[in-house]
């Protein structure tokens, strides 16, 4: 169920819909967006002229490649890489790369127009991109996965650059692989370009806090919200969706902040520990051990359930935090939560709730932060990263992790007065798409048709 758009929109989501065919996560990212912006341009009809907001939603970019790689077995395969620039209006591009097999064109577009918008709201000099690649990397060997990243930036390479493009990891592509790729970077190119890619490891140029930064950084941003309605985590029952490096930081932070976490999972099941989620060995398993879930029941006892083929989203909760996948908590998940009692929701991922669930929330009265302003710590703190780089230097992790606190708040203080500003109080949704729109939308018309 997606928002009613401004009639003078509508040609330009046709538009869209017809020339990105079946592409329906970025048509679904669009629609969102431009379901905000009718107060915008009655407000500053400039930005209606010169196709702005055509431009706008048009990469300036996509750039689709072959990957092919040699398993331990000696056999070729082929996969395909992505990146697509979508806008430097504001800077050079920035945004991960994602390997996991659901990745095509229309998942790459859909989340670098979702990064140009959350980069804008950070504050900081980056435009929106995303890439990645339909491989997945469950079940490789390190040999495997290391020739696969190198084949993948033997191609990307050329397109990246610490003043052009800087990806950094995202879904499948953790501190591993973001060695294997800057390493074959820094092979080609005979460099040490340490700005070109962020999410590294602390030997060699990465910052303090990133691994945990997405995570923090959401929940950083419901506290805030939540202190609105002067409410805190303190003895709140809370549960997150996945177990990667999103999810796992989530529940690290929550429970230092009193928050009790009783759920996570993986794309095979989820764990229910009513005793709250052991965190460390969920780390033990998902880190080290590079293991499945459910792997924790044997490990913690009988105490612990494991579910397959159900909804993580129907165990009662105060705090959700959706932080796997788009589109993963749908309406009759949403409507099954406020019925139990639900009091706000944090999107740890890129637009992990579908538009039905969104408007059951809103009109429920729940607070919601969407991910585009939510789950901005982790760029914010790559662009920390950048700064490190710069300047040669290297901040603490207390530092560091300070100044991304200070950067959610300000997200989220933004987010808050712009929705009052423009009419719709409470609603974070529209306070995020207006803030990010306008502030790439100023340096858009101011640079000229370009």
């Amino acid at each position: 169920m997606l928002n009613k758009i401004h009639d003078k929109f509508v040609p330009i989501l046709n538009q869209v819909i017809a020339r990105n065919n079946g592409e329906k996560e970025f048509h679904q990212a669009i629609h969102e967006v431009l379901g905000s912006l009718g107060h915008v341009i009655s407000r500053h009809p400039e930005y209606a002229e010169s196709a702005l907001i055509e431009r706008l939603c048009e990469p300036e970019r996509q750039i689709i490649f072959r990957v092919p790689w040699i398993d331990d077995q000696g056999d070729v395969h082929i996969n395909r890489g992505f990146r697509v620039q979508f806008n430097s209006a504001l800077g050079p591009y920035k945004g991960g790369l994602r390997f996991h097999p659901t990745v095509n064109v229309g998942i790459i577009k859909f989340l670098g127009f979702e990064q140009t918008f959350k980069n804008a709201l950070t504050g900081m000099s980056i435009g929106g991109g995303k890439g990645g690649s339909d491989f997945n990397p469950r079940g490789y060997s390190d040999r495997e996965i290391m020739r696969f990243c190198q084949s993948f930036m033997t191609e990307l390479h050329r397109h990246i650059g610490e003043y052009i493009d800087v990806p950094a990891g995202d879904i499948g592509v953790g501190g591993r692989e973001i060695g294997y790729l800057f390493g074959q970077f820094k092979r080609l190119t005979n460099r040490y370009g340490a700005g070109v890619i962020t999410g590294k490891g602390l030997l060699y140029g990465g910052s303090q806090v990133r691994t945990e930064a997405t995570g923090y950084g959401a929940v950083y941003f419901v506290e805030r919200m939540l202190a609105t309605k002067g409410y805190g985590f303190d003895g709140r029952r809370a549960v997150v969706s996945g177990s990667g490096n999103v999810a796992i930081y989530t529940i690290q932070k929550l429970i230092s902040l009193g928050a009790k976490v009783v759920a996570c999972s993986d794309s095979d099941g989820y764990i229910i520990d009513e005793d709250g989620i052991d965190i460390d060995l969920v780390r033990e398993i998902k880190e080290k051990q590079r293991g499945r879930i459910k792997e924790y029941i044997e490990q913690k006892g009988k105490s612990v359930r494991y579910v397959e083929n159900s909804s993580i989203w129907h165990i009662p909760c105060d705090i959700a935090m959706p932080s796997a996948i788009q589109n993963e908590l749908t309406g009759d998940d949403a409507r099954t939560l406020v019925k139990n009692g639900l009091i706000a929701v944090g999107e740890g991922a890129n637009m992990p709730s579908t538009p039905e669930a969104i408007n059951i929330f809103q009109e429920a009265g729940i607070l919601f932060a969407p991910g585009k302003a939510a789950n901005a710590g982790g760029v914010a703190t790559s662009a920390l990263e950048m700064q490190q780089n710069a300047s040669r230097d290297s901040w603490t992790f207390e530092e560091t992790e300070n100044r991304l606190a200070k950067i959610m708040h300000g997200i989220h203080d933004l987010c808050y007065e712009t929705a009052e500003e423009y009419g719709v109080p409470g609603d974070y949704v529209k306070g995020a798409n207006i803030a990010g729109f306008l502030r790439v939308a100023k340096a858009m018309h101011a640079l000229g048709v370009i």
